[in-house]
């Protein structure tokens, strides 16, 4: 019984360990709620960072929670990135949510389904200062049905 008790406490403090790791390397991580499940053209979540470390290199990656009813497999997004000094950079993406036969990567439960959308890798912020980020779906339709969410996260790269 003894040796039982001091595995699971070894366990215990394993895991406690292992969880504190993980979350060492994000520097910013934020989500704006979708009013009514419903991501409007004229909805444009804006995200604010404020960077000190000009050499650290970073992911950049958005996190967006559908539900079943998002009525497609994929999704196009404006993302416009603000620097400290004003100068601005657009990218227009297209990301997979869904396989072919409609089965939603990342993952879910029940009718929430989540997946990270990596942006950019191996980033720096040249300047320190407040970096803006704003988000736009690119869809043809204007109130895009069934985003419950949508996020922005910032991780550090170690080595």
């Amino acid at each position: 019984m003894r040796r039982k008790k001091v595995k699971t406490g070894i366990f215990l403090i394993f895991l406690t360990v292992f969880i504190a790791a993980c979350g060492k390397n994000i520097l910013f991580t934020d989500s704006a709620d979708i009013p009514d499940k419903t991501w409007q053209l004229t909805n444009i979540p804006e995200f604010r960072y404020n960077s000190a470390d000009t050499t650290g290199k970073t992911d950049i990656s958005f996190i967006i929670r559908t539900g079943s009813d998002f009525p497609y497999r994929n999704i196009f997004l404006f993302v416009t990135a603000i620097s400290p000094d004003g100068r601005s950079l657009t990218d227009t993406l297209e990301y997979d949510l869904a396989d072919e036969k409609g089965r939603w990567y990342g993952k879910g439960s029940g009718d929430v389904h989540e997946l990270r959308l990596p942006w950019r890798s191996n980033v720096y912020f040249p300047l320190k200062g407040e970096y803006v980020f704003r988000i736009q779906h690119g869809m043809r339709s204007t109130g895009l049905r069934g985003v419950y969410d949508f996020g922005l996260r910032i991780e550090k790269i170690t080595i």
